[in-house]
């Protein structure tokens, strides 16, 4: 029986999981998932954090305790969040020591409210480390430009970073200069730079539903030949760019000293529209050295008809490059197309952050 799951790590592209919850947990189905189906990492968000609490009766016993001491809404959201990700990081330390602690990684988001602010971001970042307190941990920043200056500040801390909601090319060259100058004042500042990993995480299925809307709204045949394959040209554009930076002198320095680089992780990977292939984002963009994440539903989906062709991302950079000016053409503004998405993400976690409250006031209030 083929394995398509093994033969995508083969070539170079660990497999995360794009979800996290309680009943994972407590049922095995998170080491399950390591063990049976090649998955070395997790990343959860504020939406699935907010399902997971609201969806599950694994919480309650905590919850009562919570309620009883008094604990308010956001603490008690921080400790239910933290207790998981401490707990997946303790599922995938196998993962984590197997590849010298390049994978088995679990990402926890900071609380999005402080996607624009940057100082009170650096402080979160470090008040989660202390609470999970796992090697194998990342925490979340979005690549908003007040994210930026904190992910330099907190790489060179020692603190790994997952960067999060980018969708640009030009945000990812910033992210990608934003982790050499933190490993960098890493180095200067004496930690080992073996110990600290950083994926940046580019959103793909997102691309295709915002720019597919206005190919609707441009309509014709050369509208109809560009849909959905914007996701997928940016993101393999990205991965140059990632070439680039990860073959310069300055980067070599720092391999040199120990540092591993800052991956590409492929995140949004299930497809939104279903006329589409629901693998197409594992197909289209298999090259060496990236993650992808992806909800169990595309794990198995992969697992029973996905296609490994190889590398499917760096013979196609001109073609991708065609996409974006064909696109460029018919008016599409791939500047305002990215903005539009970063701040809808940020307004996305933050209202799931927000009934993640809510649910938690609810139920401390139920144990009361």
């Amino acid at each position: 029986m083929t394995d398509r799951l093994a033969e995508l790590s083969a070539q170079g592209v660990a497999v995360w999981l794009d979800d996290l919850s309680r009943d994972r947990l407590v049922t095995g189905g998170l080491d399950r998932l390591r063990r049976e189906q090649h998955v070395v990492g997790v990343t959860s968000n504020p939406t699935i954090f907010a399902k997971a609490i609201a969806d599950s009766q694994e919480y309650d016993w905590q919850l009562r305790d919570l309620a009883v001491r008094g604990v308010g809404v956001e603490e008690a959201a921080r400790v239910l969040t933290t207790y998981d990700i401490r707990w997946a990081c303790d599922v995938m330390r196998p993962a984590y020591e197997a590849s010298g602690g390049v994978d088995g990684r679990v990402s926890l988001e900071v609380d999005p409210r402080l996607a624009y602010r940057t100082e009170q971001t650096i402080a979160e970042v470090r008040a989660l480390t202390w609470l999970v307190d796992r090697p194998n941990l990342f925490i979340k920043i979005p690549a908003t430009e007040a994210g930026l200056p904190a992910i330099t500040a907190s790489l060179a801390a020692g603190i790994s970073i997952n960067v999060t909601l980018i969708f640009s090319l030009q945000r990812y060259a910033q992210v990608m200069e934003a982790f050499l100058a933190g490993l960098e004042q890493a180095r200067a500042g004496g930690h080992d730079l073996s110990t600290i990993g950083s994926v940046a995480s580019f959103f793909v299925s997102r691309v295709d539903t915002e720019v597919d809307r206005r190919l609707d709204d441009v309509g014709g045949e050369a509208a109809d030949a560009l849909r959905g394959r914007a996701a997928v040209a940016n993101a393999r554009l990205a991965y140059q760019r990632y070439e680039q930076v990860f073959s310069s002198p300055r980067w070599q320095a720092l391999a040199d000293a120990g540092a591993h680089p800052q991956r590409p992780l492929w995140a949004s990977t299930s497809t939104k529209n279903p006329a589409y292939r629901d693998t197409m984002y594992v197909d289209e963009l298999i090259a060496p050295g990236v993650v992808n994440t992806m909800p169990e539903e595309t794990i198995d989906a992969f697992a029973d008809h996905g296609e490994v062709r190889g590398d499917t991302v760096t013979d196609a950079y001109a073609d991708a490059q065609r996409v974006l000016d064909e696109l460029a053409g018919l008016g599409i503004e791939y500047d305002d197309v990215t903005a539009v998405l970063e701040r809808e993400g940020v307004d996305k976690f933050e209202a799931s952050w927000r009934e993640l409250l809510k649910s938690v006031e609810g139920q401390l209030e139920a144990h009361r």
